[in-house]
């Protein structure tokens, strides 16, 4: 989809810079309304798809912490039965408090370690749509100035025509 929305803006910015100039202003161009419009309506269309495709990679990561957080309450629950079964304050007992110790303490690192690889994709991917989402806003805006210039320049042009026609009768 991210291809999609990137291949309609690059159709978007090709029209523009092959557009036609106007005489006597380099920086003005006549468009054809209609395929920028057409363009401009797919690319709106596209765009619902990359937040969803965001929203999902949400929710995705929300799964897999919510699974890294009981894969580690399963280990410490196991942990502290393995630590109840274990009785007296022998050598033996000792150290099995201590591996159960260790074991919540790599089972709470783990899941750490798994939510914060999880927040760095989600964050770098919504960073990317964003980032796609800006682009395709500040090319929008920058053809509607360049529309409206057109516009406004041709409306004056014809005006003036026809005050030079009126003029001339």
């Amino acid at each position: 989809m991210a291809n999609d929305v990137f291949y309609l803006i690059d159709l978007l910015y090709e029209m523009i810079e092959g557009a036609k100039g106007v005489v006597l202003s380099p920086d003005k161009c006549i468009v054809v309304r209609d395929d920028a419009l057409e363009l401009l309506e797919q690319l709106r269309g596209e765009l619902p798809a990359e937040l969803k495709k965001a929203q999902d990679l949400i929710r995705r990561r929300d799964e897999y912490v919510e699974e890294a957080k009981k894969e580690a309450e399963r280990i410490r629950r196991q942990a502290e039965l393995d630590a109840r079964t274990i009785v007296g304050e022998s050598e033996i007992a000792r150290v099995a408090r201590d591996k159960a110790r260790d074991m919540v303490t790599q089972a709470n690192d783990r899941s750490r370690a798994i939510i914060n690889v999880a927040n760095e994709y989600t964050d770098d991917a919504l960073r990317r749509t964003e980032e796609a989402i800006q682009q395709a806003l500040e090319e929008v805006r920058e053809s509607r100035a360049r529309f409206r210039a057109v516009s406004r320049e041709k409306l004056q042009s014809q005006q003036a025509r026809v005050e030079e026609q009126a003029g001339g009768k």
